[in-house]
């Protein structure tokens, strides 16, 4: 990895929209180099509903990010969440006409884009296809199957579905606000690749990732991704039940949240109280923080059950499929207190509060290592991986006009010599071989968005 690729993360959440930009250092760990964020305007439970005032929270959280940086972003990897997202879970082979040729990356682009061609119900879009086993000639339990002898090659495939709508819309906020989409990832995705490590994912864990408008869930074992859900519920539900409960304005309520919130009510003594300025010469408010804390633990507890529903539904108490590792919470509604004994008392599973430092170089700043970034660092990841050349030094764009006025004429000499040209392709194509499904992809969505202006 050169130090030219630099890749930007933009995580629309309800809550907050994040641009991070970063690299990879020599050492393989990621070093951000600058971050932008902004209240987010216009999505509701991790769904676009005001396109207009969500470009203008990306292009806030764009500009702040460049502003802190020194580099001009062009293109980002987004995250995708939102109550529409589904999964199922989907089987499929091919078979090769040449069982002694070895498998290679191009069967198994084959057998991807096959499970590609899924008939959906209307309005759905795959969003993503994850190979989990392969079976080659009947052989099963199978991870690289590259490399192998074979006619028949078989795989299960955890397929992640959302509707196609709610995708174009936020591919047309990106496009509006002046920047080019380089990828689409699911959010409980991101954020397992920044907080979780490898020997996690092997013993099995639930990643629990808490925001405001939903709470996403990604499940692993063996290494291989088994299960992905989004609950439409998150911190914003939380806000609103203290904000009716204790009859004070939203701003007040996620104040008294963050600072004086906890999801275990026997903490709180009887006479702990906060008072609370009235609105426009109103008296003053007194609420107990024991009923506060009733009032927020009411609701963890219920969001916490619908993901252990799905932690069942996975087959958890299925001796083979059981999550050693337990699970891991992040996303800024894992920073509420006594949420790790809530969880533990729910569930009876080990649980540890992720940071998304795993990946982080040394030096990284204590803000970005909190829960609330772990989707933006995942995306920077997700972004790093797919080789993406994402932002520019300003200083860089200069220059690089008045070299494009050197190369012309260099080219001008030697147009008749075909080594200029032939040497720019040997780079490309294995570039294009690795990301030709993704660009695809992508390559369909830009073209629906134009095609629909």
């Amino acid at each position: 990895m050169g130090k030219d690729n630099i890749a930007v993360g933009l995580d629309i959440g309800t809550t907050k929209i994040v641009a991070m930009i970063g690299r990879q250092n020599e050492y393989g760990k990621l070093e951000i180099l600058g971050i932008g964020k902004s209240k987010s305007l216009g999505v509701h439970r991790g769904v676009v509903n005001n396109i207009t005032q969500t470009i203008q929270s990306i292009q806030q959280a764009v500009q702040e990010a460049e502003a802190n940086s020194d580099y001009k972003i062009n293109d980002v990897v987004v995250g995708i969440a939102g109550q529409h997202i589904r999964s199922i879970q989907h089987s499929d082979y091919i078979s090769r006409p040449n069982a002694e040729e070895v498998i290679g990356d191009a069967d198994i682009d084959q057998l991807i884009g096959q499970v590609h061609k899924l008939a959906m119900l209307p309005g759905e879009e795959i969003i993503h296809v994850l190979p989990q086993e392969f079976r080659i000639d009947g052989q099963a339990e199978i991870k690289e199957p590259v490399g192998m002898y074979g006619s028949r090659v078989e795989s299960s495939f955890h397929v992640v579905v959302g509707q196609a709508a709610s995708i174009r819309n936020v591919g047309r906020c990106i496009k509006s606000a002046g920047l080019d989409l380089s990828g689409l990832t699911l959010e409980p995705l991101a954020s397992a690749d920044a907080v979780l490590s490898q020997e996690e994912k092997e013993a099995g864990v639930a990643l629990i990732d808490i925001g405001g408008g939903t709470t996403d869930l990604a499940i692993f074992k063996d290494g291989i991704i088994r299960h992905t859900a989004v609950i439409p519920f998150g911190g914003n539900v939380i806000t609103e039940d203290i904000k009716e409960g204790c009859s004070i304005i939203e701003k007040q309520a996620e104040l008294l949240k963050v600072k004086f919130g906890s999801a275990w009510p026997g903490e709180n003594k009887d006479n702990e109280i906060v008072s609370i300025p009235g609105l426009r010469g109103r008296e003053p408010k007194e609420i107990s923080l024991k009923n506060l804390s009733k009032i927020i633990h009411a609701r963890v507890v219920e969001i916490i059950e619908q993901v252990y529903a799905e932690i069942k539904e996975y087959g958890h108490e299925d001796n083979k499929k059981k999550l050693i590792a337990g699970i891991v919470l992040t996303g800024g509604g894992a920073e509420l207190k006594h949420i790790k004994q809530l969880v533990e008392y729910i569930t009876g599973m080990d649980t540890r509060i992720g940071y998304p430092n795993e990946h982080l170089a040394g030096d990284s700043d204590e803000e970005i290592s909190s829960p609330l970034y772990a989707t933006a660092v995942g995306l920077v990841m997700n972004s790093i991986r797919n080789n993406t050349k994402s932002a520019t030094p300003l200083v860089e764009m200069k220059k690089a006009e008045v070299v494009k006025q050197t190369e012309v004429i260099v080219e001008e000499e030697i147009v008749d010599n075909e080594m200029v040209t032939s040497n720019n392709d040997t780079e490309s194509t294995e570039g294009k071989v690795k990301r030709s499904f993704f660009d695809k992809y992508i390559e369909k969505i830009k073209e629906f968005l134009d095609n629909a202006e």
